[in-house]
């Protein structure tokens, strides 16, 4: 089969996949001097940051992710210029409203004290207590957990010994078990829940609470913000940026096969293992290519996208203050919709993960008119249709919204992973992030993004630290390369 297209020659790596860890890699590889050309499957770059009209002509809709803490908290992509490149970083009021069954909503906010205010008088001093060390430590938090286990740890260990521990034993336990102990009161626990279920596991599971921690600290040291004019402003800017370093992009190219890619010292993949396995031929051991074979994916998503003749009619009209709008009830309600996704049944109340970001970027939808972005989870691969379920449950705490709604447009977890084939079964995750695939993804190895052939690395949300806008997976493998085959 001939080798695939290059734009100019010869190059020191080859980056497969245009997403935001991948851009990170070559970005990272072309900043230390060395030539490099990705290659994207899909006419356009992004992977799960791309926008498009979705629904009709001037509604612009995130097709993946649409909320970045992780995008400005990331400590890779906040040293880049992207805002240079066009990158605007849009803060809602709040960054998340919880609407509750009894009308209220609780209010995320950026304040920690102000948040607090917003709960049941018993939580108020606990919630206090919980999130203002860590808002205050997360830049700490971020160099200790965005990442891979390894050795630079233990000295930063030793500087902050008391937030990482009391980061470690909250965020190793369920999210369940840490709200109902922690928490008194029905908002706190079901706010916190919300946030949890971001892992996508049951929320009797650890480290589900991690999820929520990390979420809710990043809330009040960063923000939820969303990039001006759509999610493919962050992928624009760092494709702008990586152009201006030197590096390539090829687009309409898909590697179907390592040995078609022309000759590089080192070859860095964005894919998932079960891509990985069919890329790479002989090329791997196969004691490697068993325990690739063994990695395993978690539920998938049913995305549904919307066009409003207005704003969403919320009971609570705090909730219009919000970016994101988590939409489930209270925390029992959560969890029982997470265990149906993961005993294999849709759940007929699911909860709900909703972004309203034309109320912050009019430049998402025509004068006077809304777009809706909002997903659920399913079980791995699920076909069917949550689209009645995903507006009962918006209705259910806004009604009259089905009287305002314009055009659909709805993704089940198949069509996900058709348009992105890292979406395995819908699992937009790249795998399930329990204690057993957390660090040690996609195997046990020392250095997660190494591969056991020569110049070869992994680079995708199935390495640490996981899902995510970010960066830092491909970051940390493009760090690999360096040491190893582009030294």
């Amino acid at each position: 089969m001939p080798q695939l297209p290059s734009a100019r020659g010869r190059y020191d790596a080859a980056v497969i996949g245009a997403g935001p860890n991948g851009l990170a890699a070559a970005i990272t590889l072309a900043q230390a001097g060395r030539s490099v050309i990705v290659y994207e499957a899909a006419e356009t770059i992004g992977g799960g940051t791309r926008t498009k009209e979705l629904t009709l002509p001037g509604f612009a809709h995130d097709v993946c992710s649409a909320i970045h803490p992780l995008g400005i908290g990331s400590p890779f992509f906040k040293r880049l210029p992207l805002e240079k490149y066009g990158l605007e970083w849009i803060q809602p009021d709040a960054p998340l409203a919880h609407p509750l069954p009894d009308g209220s909503a609780v209010l995320l906010e950026r304040s920690v004290a102000t948040t607090s205010a917003g709960l049941d008088a018993p939580d108020q001093r606990a919630y206090v207590a919980l999130m203002e060390p860590l808002a205050d430590g997360w830049d700490t938090l971020a160099s200790a957990f965005l990442g891979p286990l390894r050795p630079s740890l233990i000295p930063l260990g030793i500087r902050h010994p008391l937030l990482l521990t009391t980061f470690g034993l909250h965020a190793i336990r369920s999210a369940c078990g840490m709200a109902r102990s922690v928490f008194r009161g029905e908002r706190a626990r079901a706010i916190f829940g919300g946030m949890s279920a971001h892992s996508m596991l049951p929320l009797e599971r650890s480290p589900s609470a991690a999820f929520g921690l990390v979420l809710g600290t990043l809330a009040h040291a960063i923000g939820w913000p969303l990039a001006r004019g759509g999610s493919q402003s962050l992928t624009d800017a760092l494709a702008a940026y990586l152009r201006s370093l030197g590096g390539e992009i090829v687009t309409e190219t898909p590697v179907t096969a390592l040995a078609d890619l022309p000759p590089t010292r080192a070859i860095l993949c964005d894919v998932t293992p079960r891509q990985l396995l069919s890329l790479a031929d002989d090329r791997l051991p196969s004691g490697y290519r068993k325990r690739l074979a063994r990695y395993r994916y978690g539920p998938g998503v049913f995305k549904l996208d919307l066009a409003l003749d207005g704003p969403i009619p919320w009971r609570a009209a705090d909730c219009l203050r919000a970016g994101t709008v988590h939409v489930g009830g209270t925390l029992d309600e959560i969890a029982a919709a997470e265990r149906a996704v993961w005993q294999g049944k849709a759940p007929e109340r699911p909860f709900v993960l909703l972004a309203q970001q034309s109320l912050f970027d009019p430049s998402r939808a025509p004068a006077g008119k809304q777009t809706v972005w909002a997903y659920c989870h399913v079980p791995n691969g699920y076909t069917g249709d949550m689209t009645e379920a995903i507006e009962a449950q918006i209705e259910r705490f806004a009604p009259g919204f089905r009287q305002r709604i314009l055009a659909r447009h709805a993704m089940s977890a198949a069509d996900m992973e058709r348009y992105d084939a890292n979406y395995i079964g819908g699992d937009i995750n790249g795998g399930v992030q329990d204690l057993m695939q957390l660090f040690t993804r996609p195997t046990i190895q020392l250095n997660p993004y190494v591969m056991p052939a020569p110049g070869l690395y992994l680079c995708s949300s199935s390495t640490p630290p996981g899902g995510g806008v970010h960066g830092m997976c491909g970051y940390f493998a493009a760090q690999a390369a360096l040491r190893g085959a582009l030294t």
